[in-house]
């Protein structure tokens, strides 16, 4: 691909974060301003390994989970590494703790933020490869660490920062995100996943392959006919894309999109996915199957047909 979507760059971000957090100066003598991150017991008994991070927002239009971008407009985030972290056990963040698109806490002007904490959790992966790794599994939410199921996250606060102050501020992570409900069937999209054999062999544990899968037109009246296949790669989407069976909700209110300089983009692409659909179903159309296959992998939010020997195997045609 020529570019990386959205969130690739920001999966990308968020790794140098952690990469260069090796490289960070030691903890900073006592003083200074402190953020002190735990999860409660409530949530938990066992420790937990992962990517704890500090969210810091200017502006409270919605969870500083969500504002994280590698645009202009992006907000603050801070990370730290954590390994066995026990329930209400502290994970401190100071100005020795690196961070985007600030560098440190002591650069952040004086003022009033949102708050918010976050920890991306990792498990250990027993590989065939003799290795042994801390990663963070996918739960079907394409490597979306703010959308991540299992996580745990705080509720956004509004409080003061003066990074010349000597504090200490508490943050409780007292929420877990939910488990993805799967999308629905319909008459023309089915949804398909299978066990690897190859890839569970791999990874030490269960790994699975999934696809959307559009049907054409009189596909249940016609059993016996065979079609073309059509195989669509894209960043590990949640259902089928661009294929709508009802005309677009002009009542809604038109989203912006700064990638292409739209306003209104959602009831675009609402518009041509229900024109695809009539396209689809109509008399002239050509049938075929078209797949839009789902390989996820703890590196990256799509694995690009587990290509690779880092992903498990490179002979991705025998899955």
């Amino acid at each position: 691909m020529k570019y990386l979507s959205q969130w690739a760059r920001v999966v990308l971000l968020i790794g140098l974060v952690g990469l260069f957090s090796f490289c960070q100066p030691e903890k900073n003598k006592p003083g200074g301003l402190e953020f002190a991150l735990y999860f409660p017991e409530e949530l938990g008994s066992e420790s937990l390994d992962g990517r704890m991070l500090l969210l810091i927002s200017s502006e409270g239009s919605q969870e500083p989970r969500f504002q994280i971008s590698n645009g202009p407009e992006t907000q603050m985030v801070f990370g730290i590494d954590v390994d066995g972290l026990k329930p209400g056990e502290m994970a401190f963040i100071d100005s020795g703790v690196f961070g985007y698109p600030l560098k440190s806490l002591s650069e952040i002007p004086p003022g009033e933020y949102w708050v918010q904490g976050l920890i991306n959790r990792y498990e250990t992966f027993h590989l065939a490869s003799g290795h042994t790794l801390k990663l963070p599994p996918d739960k079907g939410e394409g490597q979306k660490w703010n959308l991540k199921p299992g996580n745990l996250y705080s509720l956004p606060k509004k409080i003061r920062i003066d990074p010349k102050k000597n504090e200490v501020i508490k943050i409780e992570l007292s929420k877990e995100i939910p488990p993805i409900s799967p999308p629905e069937d319909t008459q023309y999209i089915k949804h398909i996943q299978i066990q690897s054999e190859l890839l569970t062999e791999f990874w030490g544990r269960p790994m699975y392959l999934g696809a959307h899968v559009l049907l054409p037109e009189g596909f249940e009246e016609h059993p016996e006919a065979r079609y073309p296949l059509c195989v669509f790669h894209g960043h590990f989407p949640y259902d089928f894309g661009g294929f709508r069976e009802t005309p677009p909700d002009l009542d809604q209110e038109p989203v912006y999109s700064e990638r292409f300089d739209l306003e209104g983009y959602n009831i675009i692409q609402e518009k041509y996915a229900y024109e695809f659909y009539k396209e689809w179903t109509g008399p002239d159309f050509p049938r075929m199957i078209i797949i839009e296959i789902q390989h996820p992998t703890p590196y990256f939010d799509d694995s690009y047909a587990v290509n690779s020997a880092n992903m498990g195997v490179r002979r991705c045609h025998h899955l």
